[in-house]
């Protein structure tokens, strides 16, 4: 039995299909969008549409950008020596955010996970290795999770850049094991960045 409008029915299942949101939650978001005014509803419909349409990913990096080098890339100020290696974007704002960091990044966009059928060539791991390969980089930092899948990744990546000779560095364990980058507090990763190893 339908309780909503098939278009309302159609805007919950949506958002429901949106990680951690729940029928309940989605439910209460589809009322919050039909209550808006048209004009705010339309401008919020247009904002996903035009983040879909001009968010790309950078081409060194594969960080998001709006078009051509993310502003990381294209900043003189950063040490273009290191590269800081990442499974998603919002690691890059986690990192960021402890301020600490002044070298360049390269963000996977993913995890090796068997479990979940991706492996290192859904990666973006050619594009580190090329960076790489050019022979300006003295450090390769991993600071993918320290959960099963990003220590995989870390050390499977580490014996790819092994021929290389650049240093393979691993965030320290300030981040507790299991834990994601994106809820780590600023003093934590500053621990975490500067009591890297070699792996």
């Amino acid at each position: 039995m339908e309780y909503f409008p098939a278009a309302l029915e159609k805007l919950v299942e949506q958002f429901a299909r949106l990680p951690g949101i729940g029928s309940k939650s989605a439910q209460r978001l589809a009322f919050f969008v039909l209550s808006l005014p048209e004009e705010e509803a339309k401008a919020f419909a247009d904002a996903i549409v035009d983040a879909k349409h001009t968010v790309t990913f950078c081409p060194v990096c594969r960080n998001l950008t709006d078009g051509g080098l993310c502003p990381i890339c294209s900043s003189p100020k950063r040490d273009e020596h290191v590269i800081c290696v990442v499974a998603d974007p919002r690691d890059v704002v986690a990192i960021e955010r402890a301020r600490e960091y002044n070298g360049r990044y390269h963000v996977l966009h993913g995890v090796i996970s068997p479990m979940n059928h991706v492996g290192p060539d859904d990666l973006e791991i050619k594009p580190l290795l090329d960076r790489v390969a050019q022979g300006n980089i003295e450090e390769v930092i991993m600071a993918t999770n320290p959960d099963t899948e990003g220590e995989a990744t870390a050390m499977y990546l580490a014996r790819l850049l092994r021929p290389f000779g650049v240093r393979v560095t691993r965030l320290a364990y300030g981040i507790p094991v299991g834990g994601h980058l994106e809820f780590a507090d600023d003093a934590t990763l500053m621990r975490a960045l500067e009591g890297r190893r070699d792996i």
